[in-house]
């Protein structure tokens, strides 16, 4: 079992990477992206929070970093345009025998979601550069995009919490006692409402507790809390 954040945050770093690849640790043998790094920064900060060992390869071994100004200009670079809203971090080197490792730190945001910024071209013939907003998630050892339904919960989860148990509401739980699951696309046929409002009613559902947000892939549904 992988320890918490709160765990590794003071443990030396033969002791971390003795842990490996997990939900709040990655290595990284070297870095050339802003870009790529980015992804990881996000989803450790829509997670619980992790460091990333810079100077690590997959085996555990530590192969170092051959430049420091280099590797920080990287990460720095990574934060400042490829993330948004802005992002606090630490960063730290740590010598081992002769070898540096820059540990990357990033604490759990209190200002959820963390959008992975990027400019790629588009397909037509034309080449249009266009930006790109994903939401990364940390899910065992892997960054994953988050689904539009989970991204959508955590950008509702500042709001104040309105609720009220009306018909569809009541529909609705009565619908997942007899159905394991339901989707919000299901929901929004069921009750015969748009889309928009089939999802903060499920949102708000989730905040309260009465129900709880799966996800399989980028496919999710919901459930009884108790199921």
């Amino acid at each position: 079992m992988s320890l918490t954040w709160s765990q590794l945050e003071d443990m030396p770093l033969l002791d971390i990477i003795g842990q490996g690849e997990t939900r709040h640790i990655e290595f990284k043998r070297l870095v050339h992206s802003p870009k790529k790094i980015a992804k990881s920064i996000v989803a450790f900060a829509n997670t619980e929070g992790g460091i990333i060992l810079i100077g690590v390869d997959d085996d555990k071994r530590i192969t170092g970093i051959h430049s420091e100004k280099e590797m920080l200009e990287i990460v720095h670079d990574a934060v400042k345009w490829h993330v948004e809203p802005v992002l606090r971090i630490e960063t730290e080197v740590v010598e081992y025998k002769k070898r540096l490792v820059l540990m990357v730190i990033v604490p759990e945001s209190s200002d959820k979601p963390h959008y992975h910024i990027s400019t790629e071209h588009d397909d037509n013939p034309t080449l249009k550069k266009v930006h790109k907003k994903k939401v990364y998630l940390r899910e065992e050892s892997h960054n994953k995009v988050a689904s539009p339904d989970r991204v959508f919960l955590m950008e509702s989860a500042g709001d104040p919490l309105k609720l009220s148990f009306g018909t569809n509401e009541k529909m609705l739980l009565g619908y997942l006692a007899k159905n394991a699951t339901i989707t919000a696309q299901e929901f929004s046929s069921l009750a015969g409402i748009p889309f928009q409002k089939a999802m903060q009613t499920l949102v708000a559902l989730v905040r309260s507790g009465a129900i709880k947000l799966c996800t399989d892939g980028q496919e999710s549904y919901y459930c009884l809390q108790d199921a």
